[in-house]
């Protein structure tokens, strides 16, 4: 007598099969017929499903639809650029903004020590200041 030979003393009984893919049996937890019984039961429009999936946007309206300015510190300037003129194109060459940005501001932020000439850009009273105290000038 081999082991795959034995018999079991008791009866191997089949599980029935119900409900299968849920949770407790026979309708899995979502009663009997109905249209909320069936899959896909969900009826919302999909604009406002995608807005509750996404609970931190919402009631976020009104958004701006302009971009805001790309911001270059004097300081950058001091460092990146020799001194003369400044427009966008000099931006561009020196790295300091692409050229499919469309706004630039200039902050005040550090200290300058040549002199420009800005042409052209925005430029922030704390900036136009520092400028024309080392000798330049803004257009």
């Amino acid at each position: 007598m081999q082991l795959h030979e034995l018999k079991s003393q008791f009866k191997k009984k089949n599980k029935k099969r119900v409900g299968r893919g849920g949770k407790r049996g026979t309708t899995s937890g979502k009663g009997q017929k109905g249209q909320k019984s069936r899959s896909g039961h969900r009826i919302k429009p999909a604009e406002r499903e995608m807005i509750q999936r996404l609970p931190k946007l919402r009631g976020l309206k009104n958004k701006s639809l302009q971009k805001k300015p790309i911001i270059i510190k004097i300081e950058d300037l001091n460092k990146k650029i020799e001194g003369g003129i400044i427009n966008r194109e000099v931006l561009i060459k020196a790295g300091l903004m692409k050229k499919s940005d469309k706004k630039i501001k200039i902050l005040g932020n550090g200290e300058i020590k040549k002199s420009f000439q800005v042409e052209g850009l925005k430029i922030s009273e704390n900036a136009k200041k520092k400028i024309e105290a080392v000798g330049g000038k803004v257009v």
